[in-house]
């Protein structure tokens, strides 16, 4: 028999090769989201420290934290426990925690806030990738890491940050719900929720209501299920957020921090007051003179420069209050750049999912995410009390997710009117849309805006021809081609947002302008001051109205001090009696009254607490120590 060259057993069997690699989809989604997770990573923790000491307020809680458990517990503002910050303790916690670890500093305050940006950008993914996909979700995730607000304030050490990974957390729980196991996971949801409330009460409930409205809508069990699994998530919410409410009850005010921004030390007067309805409603005034307001007039006065960009009186940045406020000033800056495409993309998907079953995960995905959208940003276009632009963080989650599903279920629709309507007006939109919102910034980067209009229009022609034309390849390339566009306002302005120091408790994102106060600016370091509170040995190195003030002594110092009236000075604490018993007792070594300023027309009004002042006056000698006068409260007046 004769043997060919096929035959050859050496011609047929080479021996062992090397293996191929074969690249496929799969292989590019399986390495999109570690990169995507490293890149958020990098971008957030890349010269984090260039923030300081950020919102010194919270910074002074989190150094206190870190030195005394109860401090740690409550979030005392000072070590010895006299009052708390404004807010519960959660974010505390972390920080704080970080800093007994490490030790206090920067870096340990601010590094946890950058990685729960990546586990934010991860939850979210996860979320999206289970009503969409992966291509959607990795749409996602890079939308949350590249808005501005987000970029500003995982990056800060504002409770914010936290507030909303919890929140995004207890949206996918509630995504998982509706695939299966609906009972652990709502009641994890609510656990998720209770914690949420507790980084910063209300707002970390704003999506509580979609969590309800689509599990009840498009769980797969039968209704009287999913009304019990809705009930065990709200006990899961009371439990976890209700055992530290309990505690400042239980606990005796004597030997707990007062919990500041409560007219009577109780939790939930804070709840439904100070940081909650009072807030929303506008009862609360911070000790405002009648007919002060934040705002400067955009046309006029010493703010005008500062409005005319999207800066303003203490962080508030020019807003509007009503449907326009999340769309200009600072608002439109941090977060306004997707939101109109986000909101186009619920109506969208709920027409085109409109024939599905009721569990359909695609509607489900439109109705929490738009719910939570819609609920959210009419909680903050309508509040009138100290809004804050920062707080549109709330909505990050949800305008990521909706705007990355309507994105997909236009694309799965393309060869369709409604497809190809819904690609052209959510990409184009958003291109235009960027235009204007850079226009409001003209002078930075001008050819970035007409770079973003051509590309905006070009990809979205392009993209509709390829459609029309079936050209699968034509089309791939002028969608990618048009998302750049879409993204590239709002990326350029986080990169910008990167490379700026924020400090105090009005940040503002994108470049910095010298017109804009990126912070309180109340307080400058008095060194002579400083070395004297470092000598001391009482309790409190000093006394001194107002946290802000407090809390700069503190960090300066690395000493307690007592912040008389708490944030806003009104605080009813502590009272004439109480004050002159803690100098009796020697506690107290300094009272410091800074020389009078004006911030923004009296926006905390006056002290509060001038019988203390008075007292201090009448009975003690002073010295004048830079710019401020300090009391030596072992050193009576001869009389």
């Amino acid at each position: 028999m004769t043997t060919t060259l096929e035959d050859d057993p050496a011609a047929v069997d080479p021996g062992p090769q090397p293996r191929r690699v074969r690249w496929g989809r799969a292989s590019a989604e399986r390495l999109a989201l570690p990169l995507l997770l490293v890149g958020t990573a990098v971008a957030y923790l890349w010269n984090i420290t260039v923030n300081g000491m950020g919102n010194e307020f919270y910074a002074a809680a989190a150094q206190a934290g870190s030195k005394n458990w109860e401090a740690l517990l409550f979030g005392s503002l000072d070590s010895n426990n006299f009052i708390t910050v404004d807010k519960p303790p959660v974010s505390q916690w972390v920080m704080a925690l970080s800093g007994q670890l490490f030790g206090f500093s920067s870096a340990s305050m601010l590094v946890p806030e950058a990685l729960m940006a990546v586990a934010a950008v991860w939850l979210l993914y996860a979320t999206v990738r289970r009503i969409s996909g992966p291509r959607a979700a990795l749409l996602a995730g890079a939308a949350l890491a590249l808005m501005p607000v987000t970029a500003l304030m995982f990056r800060f050490n504002n409770p914010d940050a936290v507030m909303v990974l919890l929140m995004t957390a207890a949206a996918y729980c509630a995504v998982r719900a509706l695939g299966g196991s609906g009972a652990r996971w709502m009641a994890l949801a609510g656990v998720a929720l209770g914690f949420a409330f507790l980084a910063k009460m209300l707002e970390g409930l704003m999506v509580m209501p979609a969590i309800g409205l689509v599990y009840l809508i498009a769980a797969p069990v039968v209704m009287r299920r999913r009304l019990l699994h809705l009930l065990g998530s709200l006990v899961a919410f009371v439990v976890s957020s209700g055992w530290f409410v309990l505690l400042t009850l239980i606990w005796p005010a004597s030997s707990r921090p007062y919990l500041a921004g409560s007219t009577d030390n109780n939790f939930m007067n804070l709840v439904l007051g100070y940081n909650g309805f009072g807030r929303v409603l506008g009862h609360n005034h911070y000790g405002m003179k009648p007919g002060a307001h934040p705002t400067p007039d955009p046309a006029s006065g010493p703010g005008a420069a500062a409005a005319q960009h999207h800066g303003g009186f203490g962080g508030w940045g020019n807003q509007v209050q009503g449907l326009p406020r999340l769309f200009t000033g600072e608002f439109g800056f941090e977060i306004g750049w997707l939101v109109p495409a986000a909101l186009l993309a619920v109506v969208l998907v709920l027409v085109s999912r409109g024939r599905a079953p009721r569990t359909d995960i695609v509607r489900a995905g439109a109705i929490l995410f738009g719910t939570w959208l819609v609920v959210d940003g009419l909680v903050l276009s309508f509040m009138k009390t100290n809004v804050h632009p920062y707080y549109c963080l709330s909505l990050a989650p949800a305008v990521a997710a909706m705007f990355a599903i309507g994105m997909h279920e236009m694309w799965r629709r393309r060869a369709d009117r409604l497809g190809q309507i819904g690609l052209v007006a959510m990409l184009l939109g958003t291109g235009v849309w960027s235009f204007w919102i850079l226009g409001r910034n003209a002078s930075w980067l001008p050819p970035l805006r007409w770079a973003i209009l051509a590309v905006a229009v070009l990809a979205t022609v392009a993209l509709l021809w390829g459609l029309r034309a079936g050209s699968r390849g034509i089309a791939v390339a002028a969608l990618a081609a048009a998302l750049i566009g879409a993204f590239a306002g709002t990326t350029a302005y986080t990169v910008a947002t990167l490379g700026q120091p924020h400090t105090g408790g009005g940040p503002s994102v994108g470049p910095a302008d010298p017109d804009d106060s990126h912070g309180h600016g109340w307080f400058t370091d008095n060194p002579g001051v400083d070395s004297m509170l470092r000598g001391t040995t009482t309790k409190w190195s000093a006394a001194i109205n107002r946290s802000s003030a407090a809390a700069n002594l503190e960090l300066s110092t690395d000493t307690a001090v007592m912040a008389i009236g708490g944030f806003t000075g009104s605080d009813p604490v502590p009272t004439l009696e109480q004050f002159q018993a803690y100098v009796a007792d020697r506690q107290i070594s300094y009272y410091i009254l800074p020389e009078p300023k004006d911030h923004g027309g009296g926006f905390f009004g006056n002290n509060s607490h001038t019988d203390i002042t008075d007292w201090v006056k009448a009975n003690f000698t002073s010295t004048k120590v830079g710019s401020d006068t300090v009391y030596d409260l072992s050193a009576p007046l001869k009389k």
